[in-house]
Protein backbone atom coordinates (compact mmCIF):
# COMPACT_ATOMS: atom_id res chain seq x y z
CA UNK A 1 0.00 0.00 0.00
CA UNK A 2 1.33 3.50 -0.96
CA UNK A 3 1.68 6.01 1.72
CA UNK A 4 1.48 9.68 0.84
CA UNK A 5 3.47 11.73 3.08
CA UNK A 6 6.47 13.40 1.10
CA UNK A 7 4.57 17.09 0.40
CA UNK A 8 5.17 18.70 3.89
CA UNK A 9 5.32 22.25 2.69
CA UNK A 10 4.23 24.02 -0.42
CA UNK A 11 7.81 24.07 -1.59
CA UNK A 12 7.72 20.35 -1.28
CA UNK A 13 4.76 19.96 -3.54
CA UNK A 14 4.89 22.54 -5.86
CA UNK A 15 7.68 21.08 -8.36
CA UNK A 16 6.16 17.43 -8.52
CA UNK A 17 2.48 19.77 -8.77
CA UNK A 18 4.55 21.25 -11.88
CA UNK A 19 5.60 18.44 -13.43
CA UNK A 20 2.10 16.84 -14.29
CA UNK A 21 -0.24 19.76 -13.87
CA UNK A 22 -0.79 22.56 -16.10
CA UNK A 23 0.95 26.30 -14.53
CA UNK A 24 -2.29 27.74 -14.19
CA UNK A 25 -3.33 24.58 -12.03
CA UNK A 26 -0.09 25.18 -9.93
CA UNK A 27 -0.99 28.71 -9.16
CA UNK A 28 -4.44 28.10 -8.41
CA UNK A 29 -3.23 25.23 -5.63
CA UNK A 30 -0.25 27.74 -4.50
CA UNK A 31 -3.62 30.58 -4.11
CA UNK A 32 -6.03 27.44 -2.31
CA UNK A 33 -2.29 26.69 0.17
CA UNK A 34 -2.35 30.21 1.29
CA UNK A 35 -6.32 30.99 2.08
CA UNK A 36 -6.21 27.51 3.54
CA UNK A 37 -3.44 28.46 5.99
CA UNK A 38 -4.94 31.95 6.88
CA UNK A 39 -7.76 30.29 7.84
CA UNK A 40 -7.11 26.82 9.63
CA UNK A 41 -4.02 29.85 11.17
CA UNK A 42 -2.81 27.39 14.28
CA UNK A 43 -4.69 24.61 13.65
CA UNK A 44 -3.69 21.33 14.18
CA UNK A 45 -4.17 18.21 13.62
CA UNK A 46 -5.09 15.28 16.45
CA UNK A 47 -1.27 14.15 15.73
CA UNK A 48 0.12 17.39 16.72
CA UNK A 49 1.52 18.15 13.55
CA UNK A 50 0.15 21.48 11.34
CA UNK A 51 -2.93 21.30 9.71
CA UNK A 52 -1.79 21.90 5.95
CA UNK A 53 0.00 18.50 6.29
CA UNK A 54 -3.08 16.84 6.42
CA UNK A 55 -4.57 19.22 3.33
CA UNK A 56 -1.11 18.65 1.10
CA UNK A 57 -1.21 15.04 1.58
CA UNK A 58 -4.84 14.51 0.09
CA UNK A 59 -3.53 16.35 -2.59
CA UNK A 60 -0.54 14.67 -3.07
CA UNK A 61 -2.80 11.45 -2.83
CA UNK A 62 -5.00 12.72 -5.33
CA UNK A 63 -2.27 14.10 -7.73
CA UNK A 64 0.62 11.48 -7.42
CA UNK A 65 -1.40 8.13 -6.63
CA UNK A 66 -5.31 8.95 -8.34
CA UNK A 67 -4.07 10.88 -10.98
CA UNK A 68 -6.46 14.12 -10.57
CA UNK A 69 -5.36 16.35 -12.64
CA UNK A 70 -9.06 18.37 -12.59
CA UNK A 71 -8.62 22.18 -11.52
CA UNK A 72 -11.39 22.61 -9.00
CA UNK A 73 -11.42 19.59 -7.61
CA UNK A 74 -7.57 19.62 -6.87
CA UNK A 75 -8.12 23.23 -4.93
CA UNK A 76 -11.51 21.79 -3.29
CA UNK A 77 -9.44 19.18 -1.92
CA UNK A 78 -6.96 21.71 -0.42
CA UNK A 79 -10.16 23.77 0.95
CA UNK A 80 -12.57 20.67 2.19
CA UNK A 81 -12.21 22.09 5.70
CA UNK A 82 -12.51 25.56 5.42
CA UNK A 83 -16.22 25.41 6.13
CA UNK A 84 -15.96 22.77 8.73
CA UNK A 85 -13.10 23.96 10.84
CA UNK A 86 -13.30 27.33 10.74
CA UNK A 87 -15.40 30.94 10.08
CA UNK A 88 -14.59 31.29 6.22
CA UNK A 89 -18.10 30.90 4.27
CA UNK A 90 -19.01 29.14 1.16
CA UNK A 91 -19.29 32.78 -0.19
CA UNK A 92 -15.95 33.37 0.53
CA UNK A 93 -14.76 30.07 -1.09
CA UNK A 94 -17.05 31.07 -4.15
CA UNK A 95 -15.89 34.63 -4.38
CA UNK A 96 -12.01 33.45 -4.65
CA UNK A 97 -12.19 30.19 -6.71
CA UNK A 98 -15.61 29.62 -8.50
CA UNK A 99 -18.91 28.07 -7.65
CA UNK A 100 -18.27 24.62 -8.38
CA UNK A 101 -15.27 24.64 -6.47
CA UNK A 102 -17.75 26.52 -3.38
CA UNK A 103 -20.19 23.41 -4.21
CA UNK A 104 -17.73 20.25 -3.95
CA UNK A 105 -16.57 22.07 -0.34
CA UNK A 106 -19.78 22.05 1.00
CA UNK A 107 -20.75 18.58 -0.40
CA UNK A 108 -17.63 17.11 1.68
CA UNK A 109 -18.48 19.68 5.09
CA UNK A 110 -20.67 17.77 7.47
CA UNK A 111 -23.29 20.43 8.25
CA UNK A 112 -23.18 22.14 11.52
CA UNK A 113 -24.85 19.94 14.43
CA UNK A 114 -25.46 17.28 12.03
CA UNK A 115 -24.83 13.76 12.78
CA UNK A 116 -21.06 12.37 10.97
CA UNK A 117 -22.90 8.93 9.94
CA UNK A 118 -26.23 10.85 8.64
CA UNK A 119 -23.58 12.79 6.44
CA UNK A 120 -21.19 9.94 5.11
CA UNK A 121 -24.13 7.94 4.20
CA UNK A 122 -25.13 11.10 2.31
CA UNK A 123 -22.07 11.25 -0.15
CA UNK A 124 -23.66 8.15 -2.02
CA UNK A 125 -25.65 11.22 -3.94
CA UNK A 126 -22.69 13.46 -4.36
CA UNK A 127 -21.43 14.09 -7.54
CA UNK A 128 -18.37 12.37 -8.77
CA UNK A 129 -15.99 15.12 -8.28
CA UNK A 130 -17.25 15.64 -4.66
CA UNK A 131 -16.60 11.51 -3.85
CA UNK A 132 -12.57 12.39 -5.16
CA UNK A 133 -12.39 15.27 -2.63
CA UNK A 134 -13.76 12.89 0.12
CA UNK A 135 -11.92 9.72 -0.73
CA UNK A 136 -8.74 11.98 -1.12
CA UNK A 137 -9.40 13.65 2.43
CA UNK A 138 -10.00 10.21 4.32
CA UNK A 139 -7.04 8.31 2.40
CA UNK A 140 -5.02 10.88 3.68
CA UNK A 141 -6.04 10.36 7.01
CA UNK A 142 -6.42 6.52 7.47
CA UNK A 143 -3.19 5.94 5.43
CA UNK A 144 -1.22 5.45 8.47
CA UNK A 145 -3.57 5.20 11.08
CA UNK A 146 -1.57 4.41 14.22
CA UNK A 147 -0.98 8.46 13.55
CA UNK A 148 -4.50 8.70 15.47
CA UNK A 149 -5.29 8.19 18.53
CA UNK A 150 -5.75 4.28 19.80
CA UNK A 151 -9.21 4.73 21.31
CA UNK A 152 -10.56 5.96 18.00
CA UNK A 153 -8.72 3.84 15.53
CA UNK A 154 -11.21 1.32 15.31
CA UNK A 155 -14.42 3.26 15.54
CA UNK A 156 -12.79 5.10 12.23
CA UNK A 157 -11.39 2.12 10.41
CA UNK A 158 -15.27 0.60 10.73
CA UNK A 159 -16.67 3.91 9.76
CA UNK A 160 -14.07 3.54 6.84
CA UNK A 161 -14.88 0.37 5.51
CA UNK A 162 -18.67 0.94 5.86
CA UNK A 163 -18.95 4.80 4.62
CA UNK A 164 -15.87 5.30 2.07
CA UNK A 165 -15.14 2.27 1.07
CA UNK A 166 -18.53 1.62 -1.07
CA UNK A 167 -17.78 5.28 -2.71
CA UNK A 168 -14.45 4.15 -3.73
CA UNK A 169 -15.91 1.43 -5.89
CA UNK A 170 -16.17 3.88 -9.35
CA UNK A 171 -12.72 4.88 -8.95
CA UNK A 172 -10.45 2.26 -9.90
CA UNK A 173 -7.46 3.75 -8.21
CA UNK A 174 -9.25 4.38 -5.02
CA UNK A 175 -10.92 0.64 -4.92
CA UNK A 176 -7.36 -0.66 -4.78
CA UNK A 177 -5.92 1.63 -2.73
CA UNK A 178 -8.72 1.25 0.15
CA UNK A 179 -8.65 -2.80 -0.84
CA UNK A 180 -4.83 -2.88 0.15
CA UNK A 181 -5.33 -0.56 3.23
CA UNK A 182 -8.24 -2.16 4.31
CA UNK A 183 -6.45 -5.72 3.96
CA UNK A 184 -3.71 -3.91 5.92
CA UNK A 185 -5.14 -3.14 8.85
CA UNK A 186 -8.26 -5.51 9.55
CA UNK A 187 -6.97 -6.74 12.79
CA UNK A 188 -8.69 -3.45 14.11
CA UNK A 189 -12.11 -5.23 13.10
CA UNK A 190 -11.31 -8.19 15.91
CA UNK A 191 -10.46 -5.52 18.84
CA UNK A 192 -12.84 -4.76 21.17
CA UNK A 193 -15.07 -2.26 20.80
CA UNK A 194 -14.62 0.99 23.35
Amino acid sequence: MEIFTSWTSWRQAEGPLGEVLPPETVGALRDAVTFARRWHGAQQRPTGRPYLDHLLEALEVAVAGAGVDDRDVLVAIVLHDVLEDTPCTEAEIAGRFGPRVAALVRWVTRPRGGAKADHLASLVKAPPQAVLVKLADRASNVQELQRMPWRFQRSYYLETVAYIMPLAGSHPWFARWYAEWRERWRRVERWPAH
